[in-house]
């Protein structure tokens, strides 16, 4: 019965690790603008922490489906978030490839994390993405 008991407590520890693992903290973002003929600019790094909260916010509003689809022309931003998990772990990293859509204000995201695929954003949020990556 001990036996028993300690394997339950166990097994509830690791679900509640494992459950807390995903909700890292965002520490830097990484922006590299693709001008219209598709030339990558420099990698500029957003670490100051209002910068950092408005984006942790945006990213959070992203509507993910699991669609796979491919796009006609390169993304406007590639991004990069770095989130930390356990000051003894290194930092997870996930991609981000970002259309400004101009029309309708909105924003389109294909990310490389196993849990998201492809997302939409909303008019304000795309907007706060693009005052954040575009300055």
């Amino acid at each position: 019965m001990k036996k028993i008991i300690n394997f339950t407590s166990l097994f509830v520890f690791m679900v509640v690790g494992c459950i807390g693992e995903e909700k890292g903290q965002l520490s830097r973002v990484d922006v590299q603008k693709i001008d219209t003929e598709g030339k990558y600019e420099d990698v500029v790094m957003i670490t100051d922490s209002e910068s950092i909260e408005l984006l942790r916010q945006a990213f959070e509003q992203i509507k993910w489906d699991d669609k796979v689809v491919k796009m006609a022309r390169k993304p406007d931003v590639e991004a990069t978030l770095f989130y930390t998990f356990d000051e003894n772990i290194p930092e997870r990293l996930y991609e981000y490839e970002i259309w400004f859509n101009e029309s309708a204000g909105t924003a389109t995201i294909i990310s490389n994390n196993e849990n998201e695929s492809y997302g939409e954003l909303d008019k304000d949020n795309a907007q706060a993405l693009k005052n954040n990556f575009l300055k």
